[in-house]
């Protein structure tokens, strides 16, 4: 038998159906990966071996029958502490979140993986209510990088990832409002997606409103389709949530990138700062985008930082998820959430209406922008993992987490899909993503471009250490 826990979704399913193992082993083996891995990097809250085993034997016995309830029937996945998970505690790495629940509901998300048999093994690590681009909470300590420990795995949904990247698990579900599935994707060497926002149901509503997405972290493109072809199933509780897909996610990954218009911008016009081998990792992509026959222009989106903006939006949610918070649970919180969360409530009806306006226009840039290019490309991260336990690299001039993050962010507030895809790593062994990003609602025109790499042999990062 292949070490299952280096599977993806798709193999694991196939192996289901041929009888060369079951889900119980493949849950076994992914139960002891996640147990192993645990000390050295803390990708997890919760390990839950009696439901996942319970699952896991329901689930080889459907395949037995030759009934499988769906498309993941019997896969191990993960969630991040931020979504509900019937039958136990969502704790959003705050010591504000007791434990008493009753915790009878799930997540859309969650119960549409549910339903479709998926093997829940646990919840994995966030910082507090999902608030920075690294994961580290007062609740749950700090999470640390597959590739080496001793620097952060990203964040927010940075748990997900490395569990992922540790073969804890080939799908993990995460969140992202400002990059927080690609940050740690691209820290983590693993395949995130950010779809159009409405795309994946969202409940209960995000204290940051619209800018919060719902997304996979995989071992590739397609298990991310796979995911998609589950979780974006409509759910009424969310009322912002866009129709169901027109087709499956999984059929319409081939078709390459062969005359696609792509724009390449390496730092959004001179704005930002980009390590060079990150920046040549990148360019090799590009280039086989190039070969494969997309047709490639360095090409700027031409929109001035928004970040004052992201901060008012983002801040302001904060203030909102604390506002009834007593002085003791203030005094537990995280000291930089604490700090944001003064600013956001400093802000006024006015100034809010105002950074909505820049959102407005930078999404009307943004659609014309795609008028001419089917596909923008930048790197993920204009660097690689840094220390763990710091919301800014060493040495920078940065205080907050969106000074280092100037690619994802900006895709948020538009609603853009954004995928962080491998290419490569840095001379000291750590991953290096690129971000494909395209105009609203063409998810799958994404996923089919991070396929083509895929299936060309892109992603060049070794697997990481055993740890």
């Amino acid at each position: 038998m292949s070490d299952l826990t280096t599977m993806t979704a798709a193999q694991l399913v196939a192996g289901y159906a041929a009888g060369d193992f079951s889900p119980v082993d493949a849950t076994t083996a992914m139960l002891d990966r996640a147990e192993a891995v645990q000390p050295r990097v803390n990708a997890f809250v919760r390990i839950d071996h009696r439901d996942a085993l319970a699952r896991a034997r329901a689930a080889e016995e459907r395949w037995r029958r030759g009934e499988p309830a769906g498309l993941v029937d019997g896969v191990p996945v993960t969630v991040k502490d931020i979504l509900l998970q019937r039958g136990g505690p969502s704790y959003k790495g705050s010591w504000s979140v007791g434990e008493e629940g009753p915790w009878e509901e799930d997540a859309p998300s969650v119960a549409r993986l549910r339903e479709q048999g998926a093997v829940f093994l646990g919840k994995t690590t966030t910082p507090e209510f999902g608030w920075k681009g690294v994961t580290d909470s007062p609740r749950h300590g700090a999470t640390g990088n597959p590739y080496d420990p001793s620097r952060t795995a990203g964040g927010s949904s940075g748990g997900g990832a490395a569990a992922v990247a540790l073969g804890a698990g080939p799908l993990a579900l995460g969140t992202d409002g400002g990059g927080s599935v690609r940050i740690p994707g691209s820290f983590c060497g693993v395949f995130a997606l950010k779809p159009t926002y409405g795309r994946v149901p969202i409940y209960p509503a995000s204290a940051y409103g619209t800018l919060a997405h719902v997304g996979p972290m995989t071992r590739d493109a397609a298990d991310a389709a796979l995911a998609m072809d589950v979780i974006s199933g409509p759910d009424p509780r969310d009322w912002s949530q866009l129709a169901a897909p027109a087709g499956s996610f999984r059929e319409r990954l081939e078709g390459g990138v062969r005359g696609l218009r792509i724009a390449y911008s390496p730092d959004l016009g001179g704005r930002v700062d980009v390590d060079p081998e990150v920046a040549a990792s990148v360019r090799r992509a590009v280039d086989r985008l190039a070969e494969l026959g997309a047709r490639v222009e360095e090409r700027d989106p031409g929109f001035e930082d928004p970040v004052e903006a992201f901060h008012t939006l983002w801040f302001s949610g904060a203030a909102r998820v604390t506002e009834a918070f007593t002085p003791e649970q203030r005094a537990e919180m995280d000291p930089g959430l604490r700090e944001v969360v003064e600013q956001g409530a400093s802000y006024s009806a006015l100034d809010y209406l105002a950074a909505v306006d820049v959102r407005m226009a930078l999404g009307r840039a943004m659609g014309v922008f795609h008028e001419t290019y089917d596909l923008l490309v930048t790197p993920s991260m204009p660097g690689t993992a840094f220390g763990i336990g710091r919301e800014v690299p060493e040495g920078s001039a940065h205080t907050r987490w969106t000074g280092w993050t100037p690619f994802t962010y900006p895709f948020n507030m538009t609603q853009q899909p954004a995928a962080s895809v491998p290419c490569g790593t840095d001379g000291e062994g750590l991953p290096v993503g690129v971000q494909l990003v395209g105009a609203r609602h063409a998810d799958a025109l994404v996923l089919r471009a991070a396929h083509a790499l895929y299936q060309d042999g892109l992603p060049a990062s070794v697997a990481p250490p055993a740890l």
